[in-house]
Formats: C-alpha cells, structure tokens, sequence
C-alpha cells in the first residue's frame, strides 16, 4: 500500500526494510511487546504514551499526541524537538522519502 506524505508517496515494503534500524528498539507484528522503546503495533492513531508494555518518559506521557501521520513524520524528523524529555535517542531521520516508507510501513501494522 502507498501512503502520501507532505507530497511523498510512501512504499510500504521499502518501509519495512527501513525498519531494520528501528527494530533494535520496537518491534511490530503479533508477538510484538515493549522493550528498550514501546512495541509500534497500531501506532498511528494512537495516543502517545499510551501503551502498557512500556516505561514511557513523563513528557511523552503528558503530551497528549494523538500519532497521526503528520506528527509522526515530525517525531521520526526531530523526536527531541517534538516530546523534548522524550527517551527515544534517537537523532532523526531527515529523508522525507525514508519517513513516507516508514509511515506506510507502520500504518499497516496491527
């Protein structure tokens, strides 16, 4: 499935295989569960914070964010300018390419 973003067409297998850098903190797909960062399963659509399978930071927690593909693809650029507090370490991604094929990647994921 093809997903836009800011005028970018996503691709969700690209996205999948754009993961594999993501994966040594989440996971995705049926046994998915929290560990070093929170399992991503539904992830949009969500609240942030929101899971129970993860320590979530006091910010995150607070944020009130409800994970649309917009505020995802600005967490994914600049996670600390998003939730600053937040215990991703992570310093973001700037290809807007690379962050369509992650969204459609993850809007796929139950």
């Amino acid at each position: 499935m093809n997903i836009a973003h800011a005028g970018v067409v996503g691709n969700a297998d690209t996205g999948q295989i754009a993961f594999r850098k993501c994966a040594s903190c989440h996971q995705t797909g049926p046994s998915a569960r929290g560990g070093f960062g929170p399992q991503l399963n539904g992830i949009i659509g969500r609240v942030a914070g929101s899971t129970t399978d993860y320590s979530y930071s006091t910010e995150m927690k607070n944020s009130r964010i409800i994970w649309t593909e917009k505020n995802l693809a600005a967490f994914l650029k600049s996670p600390s300018d998003v939730v600053p507090g937040t215990k991703m370490r992570f310093y973001g991604i700037s290809d807007e390419q690379q962050i369509a094929n992650l969204l459609a990647y993850l809007r796929g994921v139950r």
